[in-house]
């Protein structure tokens, strides 16, 4: 098995060493840029990058910057780091394609635990195409289709999609998604799940009624019979 390469944009020289200190125990081999000029430099020359740390208050590019650029071409997954801890910037990051969204300070451990959750699951891949009334999901090219016609979701959204699929036909309450696609150290609000779902819908389209809510309770994918 080759070893992760991750790529933490920071411009704090003692917070670079203090993350990649932890991944690098873990096995991780650590490229680090001080900008996000630079950071986005080190992305586009480098081959097989895992999953790129990258902090929102950056010289010359900001986070914002760096990870829209990143989303352009690429679905790798994007933790993002900030001092600031508001909602509104929180669902901006998921907007833009962010996984993950940590808010300083944090303990080590968890970010490791966090980069470690989230390459397991970018290794899970599957063979078959799953199909739904038109709605079609490639796992192992990370493509879902209406149709036949391809749409853009986040890595958010997909993972969404993909949990919501795993459990068909189950009621969910939002807590359960929460946890199932966030993870149970994720310390935002129960509205994330609905806003997700919510944008998830719109670009499902004529498809969105596969996501079902179920009043007092939550949200259930069913196909119908």
């Amino acid at each position: 098995m080759s070893v992760k390469r991750i790529l933490i944009v920071e411009d704090e020289a003692r917070m670079r060493k203090l993350v990649g200190d932890y991944l690098k125990k873990e096995g991780y081999e650590m490229l680090e840029a001080e900008d996000g000029k630079r950071g986005l430099e080190i992305f586009n020359e480098q081959e097989n990058i895992d999953l790129v740390i990258l902090d929102v208050m950056l010289p010359e590019y900001d986070g914002w910057t760096v990870c829209r650029e990143i989303r352009k071409d690429s679905q790798v997954p994007i933790i993002m780091l900030t001092a600031r801890g508001e909602e509104s910037d929180e669902l901006f990051g998921f907007d833009l394609g962010a996984d993950e969204y940590v808010t300083k300070p944090f303990s080590p451990k968890i970010l490791v635990a966090r980069v470690n959750a989230l390459l397991r699951r970018s290794d899970k891949t599957e063979k078959s195409i799953q199909s739904f009334e038109g709605l079609e999901i490639d796992a192992a090219g990370h493509h879902v289709s209406i149709d036949g016609k391809l749409i853009e979701l986040s890595p958010k959204e997909y993972e969404l999609l993909i949990y919501m699929v795993e459990n068909e036909a189950k009621a969910l309450e939002r807590e359960q998604i929460l946890n199932g696609v966030w993870g149970y150290d994720y310390f935002g609000d129960l509205r994330t799940v609905d806003t997700h779902i919510q944008r998830l819908r719109i670009k499902l389209g004529d498809k969105s009624q596969l996501i079902q809510t179920v009043r007092g309770v939550g949200y259930r994918f069913e196909v119908k019979k």
